[in-house]
């Protein structure tokens, strides 16, 4: 990801996190994907009324979906509302689709959705990363580093 894009992200007033993914996967690689929606959930996602927890990527026919992200019904829609966790599709290109499809071949490998963002233009992204899971010690020590990060930020602010 280069600072271009980085600024992007920060400027973006939505930025919706998965933020148990980091716990949980190692990111091996991370692209950024379009994401095909249907009537009101653009308005939902600008109000910041979705969900990253518990989603995961799949491919099927050269397609790329999320499954499982919770897009809240708009308030003010009306019959025409959109079912909060139906399967949505991801745009990226053949070449990149054909890259994860081959990695998550392997075993321990998945893809998962990291953030929900805004751009430039008001189009909804979602960040994707290719991840390995972590092992139970991995665990343990992601949470012992954050603490002392923690910790350490700490000491800073009373000197």
């Amino acid at each position: 990801m280069n600072k271009e894009q980085q600024e992007i992200r920060r400027k973006s007033p939505i930025q919706i996190r998965n933020k148990k993914a980091s716990f949980e996967y190692y990111f091996v690689d991370e692209y950024t994907a379009g994401i095909v929606l249907t009537g009101t959930e653009i308005k939902s996602i600008r109000m910041g009324k979705a969900s990253l927890v518990d989603t995961y990527c799949y491919i099927v026919n050269g397609e790329i979906w999320v499954k499982g992200m919770n897009i809240s019904p708009y308030f003010y829609g009306s019959y025409n509302n959109h079912s909060a966790k139906r399967d949505r599709k991801l745009l990226l290109t053949k070449r990149e689709i054909r890259k994860l499809q081959e990695a998550t071949k392997a075993v321990g490998f998945t893809i998962v959705p990291t953030m929900i963002f805004i751009d430039q233009k008001g189009r909804a992204k979602v960040d994707i990363a290719l991840a390995r899971g972590k092992k139970e010690f991995d665990k343990r020590q992601t949470l012992k580093e954050k603490e002392d990060r923690r910790e350490m930020d700490r000491v800073r602010k009373n000197f």
